[in-house]
C-alpha cells in the first residue's frame, strides 16, 4: 500500500468519523436543544438529503474534468463551513442552509474519495482496497457516534455548539491532510480526444447507454432499499412493535451487524477476490433472504421472547455478511465498467442510486412494517429473492475481465 492509498484510507475514515459524529443527533439537535420543533427537525433531515441528491449529477462531472482531489477539498471546505454554521445558528433557516451545506458537502466526498481509490488501484488490488474503505467507514461512524453521544447533553446548547466544532476541525484537518496526496496521473475527458467538448447531458446519456452500468444501478437500487434503507427504520420498527424486542436489545442488533463487519470483512475477502463477481452478489441475496427469514420468525413465530431477539439480532448479522461480500465488489465492479476518465462520472451515477435507495427506503419500509408487519417482512424477502435474480442477469452481460478481474491483465482505469 502506497502512502497515496494509506492516506486516502485515513480520509475515509475521518469523513465516516465527522458523519457518525454529528449526523444521528441532528433532530434532537433542532427539535429540543434549538426549540425549532419536530417539523423544522424532519426538514433539516429532509434538506440533509435533498442536498446530496442536487449536487452528486454535478460532483461526477467535476470529478471528470478537474479530477478527484481538487473536488474532495471543495466538498471537505463546504461540510466544514456547515458543520460550523449549525453549531452556532438560532434560526430555522440558519439551520436549513446550514444543512444544506453539510450534506451537499458530505454526499460529494463519497464519489471523491472512491475515484482515488480506483485512481491509486490496480484491478488486483481494487477489491483489497475497498474491503478496506468499508471496515473503515464502518469504524469511523461507530467512533463517532460513541464520542458524540457522550459530549452531547440536551440541556446544554454549548455541547453541541462543541460538537459541531469539533466535526468542523476534522473536516478541515483532512482537508489539509489530503491536500499532501500525490495522485498518480489518470485520464480525464480532455485527454481523450473523442470525449473533448463533450457535454455534461453527453455524458449522462454515454453512462445510460451502457447497458451493464444501467443494469447494476438497478440491482443497487435494490440492495440499498431492501437493506440499508430499512435498518433505522422499517427494520427497527418491525423488531420494537412485531417481535416485542426492546431498545436496548435493537442496540444489540445494530452492535451485531457492525461486530460482523470487523470480525469477516478481510475473512470473506479472500473467498471473494477468486469468485464471480455477479455470483458474489446473488449469494448476497440469498444470505438477506435467510436474514428476512430469521426477522419473519423474530415477529411471526411463536418461540419465547428470547428467541425472539435472538432471531432479530442474527438478521442484523447476517446483513452485516452481506455487507462485508458486497464492499469488495460493487465498487470495483463500478470502476471496471467505467470507460477510460469517466470512473468519477460512475461513481457518482452509483453513489446518486444509492442515495435515493435511502430516502425511498424508510418512507416505504417504516409506515409498511407499523402498519403490516406480515407483508412488511414477506415483502423485502421477495426483494432479496430478486436481488440473486437481478445478479445473474447481470453478470451475462459483464465481460470476463469485469466479471471475474482475476483472470485478466491489469488494466489501469
Amino acid at each position: 500500500m502506497g502512502a497515496a492509498m494509506r492516506r486516502i484510507h485515513v480520509g475515509n475514515a475521518l469523513s465516516a468519523f465527522g458523519l457518525g459524529f454529528t449526523v444521528p443527533y441532528l433532530y434532537v439537535y433542532v427539535a429540543q436543544v434549538l426549540g425549532l420543533g419536530a417539523m423544522t427537525a424532519g426538514l433539516v433531515l429532509a434538506v440533509f438529503a435533498v442536498a446530496a441528491l442536487i449536487v452528486l449529477p454535478f460532483a461526477g462531472r467535476a470529478i471528470v474534468r478537474r479530477g478527484p482531489l481538487p473536488v474532495l477539498l471543495a466538498a471537505l471546505v463546504t461540510a466544514a463551513l456547515g458543520a460550523l454554521s449549525l453549531g452556532l445558528a438560532g434560526g430555522a433557516a440558519a439551520v436549513l442552509l446550514s444543512a444544506a451545506a453539510l450534506g451537499a458537502g458530505q454526499a460529494v466526498m463519497q464519489p471523491a474519495l472512491a475515484t482515488m481509490i480506483v485512481d491509486c488501484s490496480t484491478a488486483e488490488t481494487r477489491s483489497r482496497a475497498f474491503a478496506m474503505q468499508f471496515f473503515l467507514q464502518n469504524l469511523g461512524l461507530g467512533v463517532g457516534g460513541l464520542i458524540g453521544g457522550h459530549l452531547v447533553d440536551t440541556a446544554r446548547v454549548s455541547s453541541f455548539t462543541l460538537l459541531f466544532a469539533i466535526e468542523a476541525a476534522v473536516f478541515l484537518l483532512l482537508a489539509v491532510l489530503m491536500s499532501t496526496v500525490r495522485m498518480p496521473h489518470a485520464p480525464r475527458v480532455e485527454d481523450a480526444p473523442t470525449q473533448a467538448g463533450q457535454s455534461a447531458r453527453s455524458s449522462w446519456r454515454q453512462l445510460l447507454d451502457n447497458r451493464a452500468m444501467v443494469q447494476l444501478c438497478v440491482l443497487g437500487f435494490v440492495l440499498f432499499f431492501a437493506c440499508y434503507g430499512q435498518f433505522e427504520s422499517g427494520l427497527s420498527a418491525y423488531g420494537v412493535q412485531a417481535a416485542g424486542i426492546s431498545t436496548s436489545d435493537l442496540g444489540t442488533a445494530l452492535a451485531a451487524n457492525t461486530m460482523m463487519i470487523v470480525v469477516a470483512q478481510f475473512a470473506v475477502l479472500r473467498f471473494v477476490e477468486r469468485r464471480r463477481r455477479s455470483r458474489v452478489i446473488a449469494a448476497v441475496g440469498v444470505i438477506w433472504a435467510v436474514a428476512w427469514g430469521a426477522a419473519a420468525y423474530a415477529g411471526l413465530g411463536h418461540g419465547s421472547q428470547v428467541m425472539a431477539t435472538a432471531a432479530f439480532v442474527s438478521t442484523y448479522a447476517l446483513f452485516g455478511l452481506g455487507e462485508a461480500m458486497l464492499s469488495p465488489t460493487l465498487a470495483p465492479l463500478v470502476a471496471d465498467l467505467a470507460p477510460a476518465g469517466m470512473a468519477g462520472q460512475y461513481n457518482s451515477a452509483f453513489a446518486l442510486v444509492k442515495q435515493l435507495a435511502l430516502a425511498v427506503g424508510p418512507a416505504v419500509g417504516g409506515p409498511l412494517a407499523a402498519s403490516l408487519p406480515g407483508p412488511y417482512v414477506v415483502t423485502f424477502l421477495v426483494f432479496s429473492l430478486g436481488i440473486s435474480v437481478l445478479a445473474v442477469r447481470l453478470g451475462r452481460g459483464l465481460t470476463a475481465a469485469q466479471d471475474r478481474p482475476w483472470g485478466a491483465r491489469s488494466r489501469v482505469v
